[in-house]
């Protein structure tokens, strides 16, 4: 699906080769990618499809074969340094200095860019850091220092956030407190991209979606109706007897499978229906839940046999990248 309205980020016949041993590999094939402002969006695909290569393309740090790309409707890389002010970026392990706090870190990192020093009380107040500002950040759990990176990229007060697999190495604590911070951040008005693996955590923080497969788009849209559209659509049924309960709903022309003790039927008229079959046969049932697709399951479905293949590890490095970028991403 195509979003409609303005797009933060636009991709279109986006590709980008590396050279191994002579022989040319396609890492971004035909991309066409568009990013809707505000709200958070998933780029997603299994390792290999591209996705940290097309980051690193609309940074300014590698650059494509062909295709054009647009940030905030600014060509780039040709008008990168005219709208760079607008985006910030983690795209690899941000540094700071372990034995300073994280208030002196980002007041260093303020003045590197220019950036005004009040803010920087601003940002740790955002990603909820304000109370262990003064601590050393060798004292910061993995989650608290990913948020102090976030925050560093907030010291330009960006509309555009990109993240790069932020929740990598983190324990569930924080994975939540990543997600939240990015919650909050699409609630003030930022558009938020991130590219992650750990779909159940997308699906939870994501309002939009694009998925890619060697290199390739295979899906785009709102997180909700891209599920909604594929949508299993059976009823998952628990019950005593489901060897005797599955003959008597197969009876009726629909398709049963067993599950252990459960049924998984597809095909009913709804839930109620199976109910009142089995009940006139003195079977009755203990559970009865509609079986509804995921992230994951989407996603599984989208890109299966979509493997890396000959793809290069999709990390940039055979790309000589021009530059490299620390806390502060393109900050």
């Amino acid at each position: 699906m195509a979003f409609t309205g303005a797009l933060a980020i636009s991709t279109r016949a986006l590709r980008k080769t590396y050279r191994r041993r002579g022989v040319r590999h396609v890492a971004v094939e035909g991309l066409d990618l568009d990013v809707p402002v505000g709200g958070v969006h998933a780029f997603l695909g299994p390792n290999g499809a591209g996705k940290t290569t097309t980051i690193r393309m609309l940074l300014g740090l590698v650059r494509p074969d062909s295709g054009t790309m647009r940030l905030f409707d600014e060509p780039v890389p040709e008008r990168l340094p005219h709208v760079v002010g607008r985006v910030g970026a983690i795209v690899e392990q941000p540094k700071f200095f372990p034995t300073m706090s994280a208030r002196r870190n980002l007041r260093l990192l303020s003045g590197a860019i220019g950036a005004e020093p009040r803010l920087v009380d601003t940002v740790l107040e955002e990603v909820g850091l304000a109370d262990r500002a003064r601590d050393p950040y060798r004292t910061y759990s993995l989650g608290m220092k990913q948020r102090l990176a976030i925050a560093a990229t907030l010291l330009k007060d960006p509309d555009l956030l990109i993240f790069d697999e932020p929740t990598n190495g983190l324990d569930p604590a924080g994975i939540r407190e990543v997600r939240q911070t990015m919650r909050t951040l699409a609630a003030r008005g930022t558009t938020v991209l991130v590219s992650s693996h750990i779909l159940a955590e997308v699906e939870q923080v994501a309002d939009t979606v694009s998925i890619v497969a060697r290199g390739r788009l295979v899906a785009q849209g709102r997180v909700a109706e891209l599920i909604g559209s594929r949508s299993q659509g059976g009823v998952r049924v628990g019950i005593e007897v489901p060897g005797t309960a599955g003959a008597v709903l197969e009876a009726q022309g629909w398709t049963v499978r067993r599950d252990g003790r459960h049924l998984l039927v597809d095909g009913a008229p709804g839930a109620a229906r199976i109910t009142e079959v089995l009940a006139r046969e003195g079977l009755f049932v203990d559970e009865l839940v509609p079986v509804r697709a995921d992230l994951e399951s989407v996603f599984l479905d989208l890109t299966a046999g979509q493997g890396p293949g000959t793809h290069p590890p999709d990390d940039g490095r055979d790309a000589a990248p021009t530059g490299r970028r620390a806390a502060g991403g393109a900050a």
